[in-house]
């Protein structure tokens, strides 16, 4: 069964018919080709699929698709303007907050919704916004660093 969606993707527009049963993961990775998002666990756990929908972050393993309709959906491929990264990818390189870099996407977008939604206050703050996502490298102590210098930044 298919259901017709329009939505916006990194504030482009977007309409198509989609299986109703697809996960705005698979849109985003198999349709629309915005592999920037990864699949971890597919069960909502690791944080690695976390896009940001209406400016919220969700797993998008665990969103039905059908879902966007009307909606604006942001992935990591949206934060850069032009050549210039986002303060957060920045941060990210500077404090080294990557090893395989598999889960950096999923992180780079709740570390986004963190700052914005001022929850970047303090340390323990920002370690528990972030706890739904996880690194198995243990980048945790870049990200921390990371997320504090981004707030700083952002915030001045």
């Amino acid at each position: 069964m298919t259901t017709h969606i329009a939505f916006q993707v990194n504030s482009e527009p977007i309409a198509m018919e989609i299986d109703a049963r697809a996960s705005l993961l698979d849109l985003l990775r198999d349709r629309l080709a915005l592999t920037g998002t990864k699949k971890g666990c597919d069960h909502g756990q690791c944080g690695t699929c976390t896009v940001h929908l209406d400016g919220r972050p969700v797993a998008s393993c665990l969103t039905m698709a059908a879902k966007i309709d009307g909606r604006q959906v942001t992935t990591i491929e949206g934060l850069v303007r032009g050549e210039e990264l986002h303060p957060i990818q920045q941060a990210f390189i500077d404090h080294d907050a990557l090893q395989c870099g598999y889960c950096t996407p999923g992180q780079i977008m709740s570390a986004v919704a963190c700052v914005t939604q001022g929850e970047a206050t303090d340390p323990d703050a920002i370690r528990e916004f972030m706890s739904g996502n996880i690194c198995r490298c243990g980048a945790y102590v870049g990200i921390l660093a990371a997320v504090a210098q981004a707030a700083e930044t952002m915030e001045g």
